[in-house]
């Protein structure tokens, strides 16, 4: 399977092969300023299964624990694409919002679940995992 995500202009755009090996919610507040909302939903890949084209500009932060994590976004529209952590070498998370695919899996792990907002409610077919 191949699947596609693009920013907002569609500049840059990320192909991905396979089934993602992960998918999540995380509620980390890094996550909530990258997307403006009250989480990220995110789907990781093995980078040798991940094909990026166009131009991106990136920013690395520390997270909480001191690792980093670099996002990589479209210089046009500002859309943040995908990304890469310390604690997953050679993996690339994709934004799920970024894929025109209403089928998109459902997460299965959530991330950094003590901080998500009181109003903040998930229907699943199973109990997401926490991370």
């Amino acid at each position: 399977m191949i699947r596609m995500a693009s920013c907002s202009c569609g500049q840059l755009t990320a192909v991905a092969e396979g089934a993602p090996v992960r998918r999540s919610i995380c509620h980390c507040r890094a996550c909530q300023q990258r997307t403006g909302s009250a989480f990220g939903l995110n789907a990781t890949w093995p980078a040798d299964q991940v094909q990026i084209e166009g131009e991106a500009r990136s920013f690395t932060r520390s997270s909480d624990e001191g690792f980093w994590s670099r996002s990589s976004f479209c210089p046009e529209c500002g859309s943040t694409l995908y990304w890469e952590i310390e604690r997953r070498p050679g993996m690339i998370s994709i934004a799920v919002g970024c894929f025109a695919d209403e089928a998109f899996p459902e997460p299965t792990v959530e991330v950094y679940g003590e901080r998500r907002r009181p109003w903040v409610r998930f229907e699943t077919e199973k109990p997401l995992a926490e991370d």
